[in-house]
């Protein structure tokens, strides 16, 4: 499974057997080398989130290393942000003996609470809306491919499909507004 380009399922099971095991530890490292303790629960979010998406597009073959790899390049970007640089936080990485071979996931990050409400928005659309979301937007299937999954015509996918983007974008949009208190 190393290496190969995952479906959301598998890259989900993966994540499961080989990352969430790490959490103990990686909690420890992120509390140890970020100064404020009430951003290490967000600084783990955002790690699980690069981590997830790195495996959607191939399965590291070092899952350790991978993730703490990530959780590092993590901090030295919020670090770079914030103009502090403290040098024990690259050099603790050594103690964890992990290799350093794999490189960082590139993809911008998407704030925790973003996602939570991406979800909830996407578990709120009727049923076929979300199958058409999901197969289409996360699972990367054509339209054809979808019609031919879901017995539906082609027409009636690409409906679907824009009648729940509209009411994904309405569900966010609200939320946002809700969130700014207007």
């Amino acid at each position: 499974m190393s290496g190969a380009p995952m479906r959301s399922s598998d890259a989900l099971d993966w994540f499961l057997s080989e990352v969430l095991p790490l959490e103990a530890k990686l909690i420890q490292y992120l509390r140890h080398n970020w100064r404020d303790s009430s951003a290490v629960d967000d600084l783990l979010q955002d790690v699980y989130l690069r981590v997830f998406e790195a495996a959607m597009r191939q399965i590291p073959e070092k899952p350790r290393a991978f993730v703490f790899t990530t959780a590092r390049n993590l901090l030295i970007s919020r670090f770079r942000e914030q103009q502090i640089v403290p040098i024990e936080a690259v050099a603790n990485l050594d103690a964890l003996d992990v290799a350093l071979d794999q490189p960082g996931p590139d993809r911008s990050v998407i704030a925790r609470d973003e996602l939570r409400r991406l979800r909830a928005a996407i578990e709120s659309l009727p049923a076929r809306y979300r199958e058409v979301v999901v197969l289409r937007r996360i699972e990367n299937l054509s339209r054809s491919e979808i019609a031919i999954r879901l017995n539906l015509s082609e027409a009636s996918v690409s409906t679907y499909l824009s009648e729940a983007m509209t009411a994904l974008a309405d569900a966010l949009y609200r939320q946002t507004e809700k969130g700014r208190g207007q």
